[in-house]
């Protein structure tokens, strides 16, 4: 796959829409750090830490639309990218509402048998779509900033599936780093 690379349109970054966009780079991660934080601090059962997950994965929906923004109109990434990180906007807030549902005192959701069968595998679309903006990162030559998300899509399973709180954080740390970058730095579109 070969890509090129042309400059955004000036007025690209004009709009109240593009400003809200490129904000949310900022904003996705650091509200997850702060919800995995909170987690780590305070159990993976905490309602602190559960409604910041559920505003997180929100937030990362439209660093989605972001990053899809960047990629040429005729991306078959970008067209992947949409349905996937949709797809795992919902299967992130479900695990969120999952914790505020534990928060309360309730049974795992997760556990039970035909919950399991739909939030569990929605759930895996969010790391895979941090995977997949990692490999549009990579064709806009923003290539640390591509290796970053990569890493953290790969390390986000470990971190959250098996509730490792260290490896958790460290990850919201780099995506606060990778992402947060580019909001001073926007990427050149890419062709494929």
């Amino acid at each position: 796959m070969t890509s090129t690379t042309t400059a955004l349109p000036a007025t690209a970054s004009r709009t109240a829409s593009d400003a809200v966009l490129t904000a949310s780079l900022f904003i996705a991660p650091l509200v997850y750090l702060a919800a995995d934080s909170a987690y780590a601090a305070l159990g993976w059962d905490s309602g602190v830490g559960a409604v910041l997950h559920v505003l997180g994965a929100i937030a990362y929906g439209l660093v989605i639309l972001r990053v899809v923004a960047w990629m040429p109109p005729a991306s078959r990434l970008a067209a992947v990218l949409v349905p996937v990180g949709l797809i795992g906007l919902a299967g992130n807030v479900a695990y969120g509402f999952e914790a505020i549902h534990l928060s309360l005192g309730n049974v795992a959701l997760v556990d039970q048998d035909v919950v399991a069968n739909l939030i569990k595998p929605l759930g895996l679309f969010f790391p895979l779509s941090l995977v997949l903006v990692a490999i549009a990162l990579w064709m806009l030559r923003r290539r640390w900033q591509g290796v970053a998300m990569l890493v953290a899509g790969l390390a986000w399973p470990v971190g959250h599936i098996a509730n490792v709180a260290p490896v958790a954080v460290a990850t919201n740390v780099l995506l606060v780093i990778a992402l947060g970058s580019l909001v001073w730095q926007r990427p050149a579109t890419a062709h494929n």
